[in-house]
């Protein structure tokens, strides 16, 4: 298992490092004005080469493959073709990757669930397969990133109150 396996598996399934790169990019510049996509996509890179991360990612596209393919048992076949706004399992793993650089990942990671940009939002449209799973995936992932580059960045402003 290697980032590399992780990064193929995310290109068959028409998403790039920098479409995930991309989405940091849009989350951070505001806070980050030196930022480049180089720095996303190194983000993203390392977020990708933690273990868990990717085990994460190759069980949700495995399940979005075998409900392309029909092979998952009932109901689960007919909840991932619908994709059932109540099933909420596909968060619910997403949100272990966005948490690995902090919480931040988790406010960044509702924002993008609700907001779909980039390739979320193309995931999200099914025009192509199944994403019910890769597209939350790839919400953590780019909110796992961005966290990362948040708390990374010492040109960050914090704000103080006099009684601080």
């Amino acid at each position: 298992m290697s980032m590399k396996m992780a990064e193929n598996m995310l290109n068959r399934r028409g998403v790039s490092v920098s479409a995930i790169a991309d989405i940091v990019y849009r989350l951070q510049r505001k806070y980050h004005p030196f930022l480049t996509m180089k720095q996303c996509e190194e983000s993203v890179r390392a977020v990708l080469g933690k273990r868990e991360v990717q085990y994460t990612l190759f069980t949700g596209i495995a399940l979005d493959e075998l409900a392309e393919q029909k092979l998952l048992p009932e109901p689960l076949q007919s909840i991932m073709e619908k994709d059932e706004p109540l099933y909420g399992v596909d968060e619910t793993l997403a949100l272990g990757v966005t948490s690995i650089y902090g919480m931040v990942g988790l406010t960044s990671f509702g924002y993008l669930d609700k907001e779909k940009i980039g390739v979320i939002e193309t995931l999200n449209d099914k025009a192509d397969g199944i994403h019910v799973f890769l597209d939350d995936l790839v919400a953590g992932i780019a909110a796992a990133a961005s966290s990362r580059i948040a708390h990374n960045n010492p040109q960050a402003t914090f704000y103080t109150t006099d009684n601080d």
